[in-house]
């Protein structure tokens, strides 16, 4: 008997590609400058994020899944902890590390795999790109201060209130992993917590400092940092090597030739850090990976979590540069839509707001100056604060590593938490703003 299933299924993908690429708008200028656009968002976010941003957090979801202990993750984000202590946790966390929606998946992913409870692992996964205390002062300074505020605010609440809605959604499912965690073995520790705080504390400021972005204003107390910021990850570095060679069993040869390699690299081009920081990272993997014993574990948990997120992000990072374009560019959207559903403050003009802040890329800082833009077009205020809200914390390469984690369910409920509260922040400040 034949198997239809299993040849219409081809078939149909077969045909749907044929007619895809029979009937591409190539005479289009629109549509084959969105390819370029796709293109050139792609090349940027390359250049800009997965060396300084991605890879860094790579390793340190790596190092999560093996030197942080699941009972250790129960306690503090388990579904069965204290709900101030786990929600408070979260959100901290999350805001600590001022990163974008993208940097912040490898470090949900590895506290989920760990066991962390939906609830405070959502409110740390928001509060990552949203809570941003730099991009919150930066938008008082140049939207205003009302805005500001209220963006603080509301990002702050909708860490905890969303992750406690996933929570009271789930709240079966989480009970049942509260109870089995009850049954988990005591853990060996390999070595005392103030180590860990300690060498966890190192990698997450040079994440922070490799990924500080350029001030607005040449000028001030950011953009000082911003000078120095490599002088700050060189030590961090240093004293990341030190960590590896007194209580990793790595080679102290190993680490003076890499570090050496990346110091010389540093001084011949001391205008292109990046091709130091690219050297370093080549020479940290090459230590881990020649090191036998738990280095080569948390070499090779890094790249599970780097081959499951990265494929999904760039294809993510494509397909909204096509749709939308770069900051000041045009995907195959026209802006000029985007300006006349964002005006005034009905609830239509939230909601279109919310959305494509979801589906939109920004990388940490730049949803300021773009909504300026915007605010200048005629963006209503409430309208403005709900792209606030729900632009920076998702995108749509976001939404698909998510879906890869915790599946499709739960990442339908969480974007559609995320837009329905900054849909109905954003009418409400703009009705209290007029």
């Amino acid at each position: 008997m034949v198997d239809w299933k299993s040849i219409w299924k081809p078939l149909t993908l077969i045909g749907g590609a044929f007619l895809v690429f029979f009937f591409l708008p190539l005479e289009s200028s629109r549509f084959s400058n969105s390819i370029y656009e796709a293109l050139a968002l792609t090349r940027w976010y390359a250049r800009e994020h997965v060396l300084l941003c991605l890879v860094p957090a790579f390793f340190i979801a790596g190092a999560i899944a093996v030197f942080v202990s699941q009972a250790a993750v129960m306690k503090y984000l388990g579904a069965g902890a204290h709900k101030m202590l786990s929600y408070g946790v979260a959100s901290v966390s999350g805001s600590v590390l001022a990163v974008c929606s993208c940097t912040v998946l490898p470090l949900f992913a590895g506290i989920w795999q760990r066991g962390a409870g939906l609830g405070p692992a959502v409110a740390f996964l928001y509060s990552g790109p949203a809570v941003n205390v730099l991009a919150i002062i930066l938008t008082a300074r140049i939207l205003g201060p009302e805005i500001g505020l209220a963006r603080a605010i509301g990002a702050i609440l909708f860490s905890i209130v969303i992750g406690l809605f996933m929570h009271l959604i789930y709240r079966k499912e989480e009970n049942a992993k509260a109870e089995s965690a009850m049954h988990l073995p005591e853990p060996e520790v390999e070595r005392p917590l103030w180590q860990n705080t300690l060498f966890f504390g190192v990698m997450v400021l040079l994440l922070i400092f490799a990924t500080w972005g350029k001030p607005v204003h040449a000028s001030g107390f950011w953009y000082a940092v911003f000078t120095v910021k490599w002088w700050f990850c060189g030590v961090f570095a240093a004293l990341l090597g030190g960590m590896m060679i007194r209580w990793m069993g790595v080679k102290t040869v190993k680490v003076f030739l890499a570090a050496a390699v990346v110091l010389i690299l540093a001084l011949a081009a001391p205008h292109k850090p990046l091709i130091a920081f690219s050297a370093g990272i080549i020479a940290f993997a090459i230590l881990l990976t020649t090191t036998r014993g738990e280095t080569e574990t948390w070499f090779v948990s890094s790249w599970d979590f780097a081959k499951q997120i990265a494929p999904l992000l760039l294809a993510g990072v494509l397909a909204a540069g096509f749709l939308l374009g770069r900051p000041g560019s045009e995907g195959l959207i026209p802006s000029q839509w985007v300006s006349n559903l964002v005006g005034g403050n009905s609830f239509a003009s939230n909601l279109f707001a919310s959305l494509v802040g979801a589906f939109m890329y920004f990388a940490t800082l730049t949803e300021v100056p773009i909504l300026q833009g915007l605010i200048g077009a005629g963006m209503g205020k409430g309208p403005a604060l709900a792209l606030l809200l729900a632009g920076p914390a998702l995108s749509l390469p976001n939404m698909l590593v998510i879906r890869s984690v915790i599946g499709t369910g739960k990442t339908i409920v969480f974007v559609s938490l995320v837009v329905v509260m900054a849909s109905i922040s954003g009418l409400i400040f703009g009705h209290l703003a007029i």
